[in-house]
């Protein structure tokens, strides 16, 4: 046979093992240290043992032997029903997939020489933003001769804040980089 066979198969082996150690549990004949600590299916010890043995054991159950803890000296392994485990193991993930929200940051961009009800459009929308448990970047970009009064984007970005007192708290307080004035918002917390 040629070289190259044998190590496309030592490349599968290497590759086997990384996603049996990593990803999956060893289940059954994937189990080969000399010595276990066996749970029965019901949570009750029943000591140390070879694999064999164990294997043994639960072939006689019709059950699944599964290394749940490989760590351990010597590991614990389980015996249980493995596609059972498995689907229960999936439905736990999804839902708490389902039950995380990623926070997401939204922008507000406000200017120098904004009217009152521009003012107030632009809190509705931060108000909502904040409400859904998002945060708020609130920013002013500075043109031209407006650099020369960066106190009022400070005045603006103050009574920004301030009207939404109420629902949220100033995570960074107003601070000009360069062109452009930032704050962050976060909401408060929910008693």
């Amino acid at each position: 046979m040629c070289p190259r066979f044998y190590y496309y198969l030592l490349i599968d082996v290497l590759w086997r093992c990384l996603t049996i150690s990593n990803k999956e549990l060893q289940v059954n004949e994937q189990i080969r240290d000399r010595q276990v600590r066996l749970i029965g299916s019901d949570g009750s010890q029943l000591g140390l043992m070879s694999s064999a043995q164990a294997l043994q054991k639960a072939m006689e159950m019709n059950l699944d032997l599964v290394k749940i803890a490989p760590q351990a000296s010597p590991p614990v392994c389980k015996i249980i029903d493995y596609g059972k485990f498995r689907f229960e193991q999936a439905k736990r993930e999804k839902e708490a997939r389902k039950n995380q929200h990623i926070v997401d940051i939204k922008e507000i961009r406000l200017s120098l020489n904004i009217d009152v009800h521009d003012f107030h459009t632009k809190l509705g929308h931060a108000e909502k933003f904040l409400k859904s448990g998002d945060k708020v970047k609130a920013s002013i970009r500075f043109r031209g001769r407006e650099m020369g009064h960066p106190e009022q984007g400070y005045e603006i970005m103050k009574r920004f804040a301030e009207a939404l007192s109420e629902i949220a708290n100033v995570e960074k307080p107003p601070k000009l980089e360069g062109r452009n004035m930032l704050m962050f918002l976060a909401s408060k917390p929910v008693k």
